[in-house]
C-alpha cells in the first residue's frame, strides 16, 4: 500500500491515516512530524530546515523532498507507506514523482478528504483544549459537561489562536488556493479518489477502507 492523503485542517485525514497505516502496518509519515525528527536529531537535512524555521521562513522543497527520500528509503517502508497531508504543491508532487520514479516505485492512489467548509469550520472552531492536561473538546460534537469546564481537572478550556473562526476561514482559504492546482494535476491520472469524510470516525474510516481495500 502505497497512499497519499489529503485535506483540509480538520478533514479527519491524520486520524484516519493512523488507523489506515496500523491495521496494514506500513509507516504514516506526515511532513511536519519527519521534519521535526530531523531536527531534533540534528541530521543535515534537520539542520538545513532548522535554519529556515528558526527564521520563520518555509522550508524550501528541494529539504522537504530530501527529508521525504530519508524517510522512504527507511527499511519500514519497504511495504509500504502512507503519506499524510504532502505534497501540498504541483512541484512537490512533481518532484515526489521524480523521487518515486528512482526507488522504481508507484503510488496505488491520492485519497482526498472531502468535507463541506461549514463543517471543517465547526470542528475546528468548535475545538476547546485544556491549558493544564491537554484535554480536547468540541462544542458542537463532543462538549465538556460543563459549558468551558474541562472534564477532567476542572480548569477552564482555551481556544487556540488558529482556531479562531475568523482564522479558520483564512487557513481553509489558503489552504484550497494551494490545493486546487494540485486536485486538478492529479486528476488528470487515474490516481485520484475521494472520500466524503462526513460521519462518525468509523463510518468515514469504513469509507476509506473501501478506497484502500481494492487497491
Amino acid at each position: 500500500m502505497k497512499l497519499v492523503l489529503l485535506g483540509p485542517p480538520g478533514s479527519g485525514k491524520g486520524t484516519q491515516g493512523d488507523r489506515l497505516a496500523a491495521q496494514f502496518g506500513v509507516p504514516k509519515y506526515a511532513t511536519g512530524d519527519i521534519l521535526r525528527d530531523a531536527v531534533r536529531r540534528a541530521t543535515p537535512l534537520g539542520n538545513d530546515a532548522k535554519r529556515y524555521m528558526d527564521a520563520g521562513e518555509l522550508v524550501p522543497d528541494e529539504v522537504v523532498l530530501g527529508l521525504v527520500r530519508e524517510a522512504l528509503l527507511a527499511p519500514e517502508a519497504a511495504a509500504g507507506f502512507i503519506l499524510d497531508g504532502f505534497p501540498r504543491t504541483v512541484a512537490q508532487a512533481e518532484g515526489l514523482e521524480r523521487l518515486l520514479e528512482e526507488r522504481d516505485v508507484k503510488l496505488d492512489a491520492v485519497v482526498y478528504f472531502d468535507v463541506p467548509e461549514e463543517e471543517l469550520i465547526h470542528r475546528l472552531a468548535g475545538r476547546r483544549v485544556c491549558p493544564e492536561c491537554g484535554a480536547v473538546y468540541n462544542v458542537y460534537s463532543d462538549p465538556p459537561a460543563a459549558p468551558g469546564i474541562c472534564d477532567n481537572c476542572g480548569s477552564e478550556l482555551e481556544t487556540r489562536e488558529d482556531d479562531r473562526e475568523e482564522t479558520v476561514r483564512v487557513r481553509l482559504r489558503v489552504y484550497h488556493e494551494h490545493t486546487e492546482p494540485l486536485l486538478r494535476w492529479y486528476g488528470q491520472t487515474s490516481l485520484l479518489r475521494e472520500v466524503a469524510a462526513v460521519g462518525s470516525v468509523d463510518e468515514v474510516y469504513d469509507k476509506l477502507l473501501s478506497v484502500a481495500g481494492r487497491l
